[in-house]
């Protein structure tokens, strides 16, 4: 196996199970496959486990339900692992699990075009509040839940197994971060090749950089791939404007689809800095190095009222800003931000443009996340079609309600349709 790079602190499973019972709604759920169990759904507990202890949910006929990691600093008190018959939850365990998600993904393990993509999937690949993505050679697994710590060890072998890494670099979520982490770091190596800086890899040819240390999520958005790619596919002599671009994704595959000019707007300069960098390692692309690029640094509201004043405009405008509704109090803000930027937006769009807009609120459903951005399209005035909706790529599946969070939407204005749109 690779080096681990884990404290002795770093503790291992418990042996002995937790045995809970439920009400009968969470029976329902459970059944039905949902993988969260709240606190409050629980009705008995055989003891008080520690975080990361396997938790067996009976029935009120005492009938196996399902086994999960128990977080008793959660309102999700219970992650199901499994549901159905009764398993152990061991090393050959964790091995099926990933290789299933491997198996899932084989097209895009193929691929040397594409060498950056999301491994595991958290709930939808049956490992709940675990990501792993894929950086080239180097992988990044990220934690949403202290529960896996003990598990930590097995889950790195049964990677270790499956795609041989050259590194492994933990990231944990916030919520982890500020509890007990048994001497866990975010952004340490913790298994293989110890990664210090920025790595590369590639997405439908283009390279990008990527920071698995220190950057956002696990360094790079990897859900918007495909919807990155249908930009690039329809900007084709395009004047594009590409709003919270971070690192430049929109505009680089715009670019190198054969845009005319791009435009990068972040409040972050260490972001932009990164996009130009990105531009810099696709100069062989001759689309990429005939592009005029620019970037300017700012609030993205007070850049579009800047550009509405000037009578700026483009062809294609991105909209694809950060999680606007991280508790259910902010959702109503959430669906008025998405509003108003719909609506500087779409002024800046040229007669026969283009708005692509996108939520990452998993709070706001998609009929109220369209229901602003078109209720903005119509109160403009301009005849517009609703060109496509889009959603995750498809190494980012869905399979449960909640898990459904990224959203888009593709509004074309004027009278006609160019090809391809």
């Amino acid at each position: 196996m690779t080096q681990l790079h884990l404290e002795p602190s770093v503790p291992i499973a418990n042996e002995k199970r937790i045995a809970v019972r439920v009400t009968p709604d969470a029976v329902r759920h459970i059944r039905s496959g949902h993988p969260w169990v709240y606190d409050q759904s629980i009705t008995k507990l055989s003891h008080v486990g520690d975080v990361g202890d396997l938790a067996v949910v009976f029935n009120k006929d005492r009938s196996f339900l399902g086994i999960g990691l128990f977080d008793p600093d959660s309102p999700i008190r219970i992650k199901i692992l499994h549901a159905g018959k009764p398993a152990r939850v061991d090393l050959s365990f964790w091995k099926r699990r990933v290789e299933t998600a491997a198996e899932r993904r084989s097209a895009l393990a193929s691929s040397v075009e594409t060498t950056g993509y999301r491994c595991i999937n958290g709930e939808n690949d049956q490992m709940p509040g675990l990501i792993l993505d894929r950086y080239d050679s180097i992988y990044v697994l990220k934690l949403y839940s202290a529960a896996w710590i003990p598990h930590v060890r097995e889950v790195l072998a049964a990677i270790d197994e499956t795609y041989k890494p050259s590194s492994v670099v933990l990231r944990l979520s916030r919520l982890v971060e500020s509890g007990q982490t048994f001497g866990l770091v975010d952004g340490q190596t913790i298994m293989g090749a110890v990664v210090s800086g920025p790595t590369t890899f590639r997405e439908h040819g283009l390279v990008f950089e990527v920071d698995v240390v220190n950057g956002q999520k696990t360094g790079h958005f990897l859900d918007q791939r495909e919807n990155r790619a249908q930009i690039g596919r329809i900007s084709a002599e395009s004047s594009v404007l590409d709003v919270f671009s971070c690192t430049g994704g929109f505009a680089l595959h715009a670019a190198a689809g054969g845009a005319k000019a791009v435009t990068c707007v972040d409040q972050s300069e260490h972001a932009l800095d990164g996009a130009k960098r990105n531009f810099d390692l696709n100069n062989q692309v001759s689309a990429v190095a005939n592009c005029d690029v620019s970037t300017i640094a700012g609030d993205a509201n007070h850049v579009l009222a800047e550009m509405i004043s000037r009578n700026r405009n483009f062809d294609i405008v991105v909209v694809d800003p950060p999680s606007f509704a991280q508790r259910q109090s902010s959702v109503a803000g959430a669906v008025h931000s998405y509003q108003r930027l719909a609506a500087s937006g779409i002024q800046l769009v040229t007669a026969n443009g283009a708005l692509f807009q996108a939520s990452c609120s998993s709070r706001v459903t998609s009929e109220d996340f369209e229901q602003a951005v078109l209720g903005a399209a119509k109160r403009s005035g301009r005849p517009f079609h609703v060109v496509d909706r889009f959603g995750h790529a498809d190494d980012h599946p869905v399979t449960f309600s909640e898990g459904a969070y990224l959203k888009a939407v593709l509004v074309r204005f004027g009278t006609w349709q160019p090809d391809g749109i």
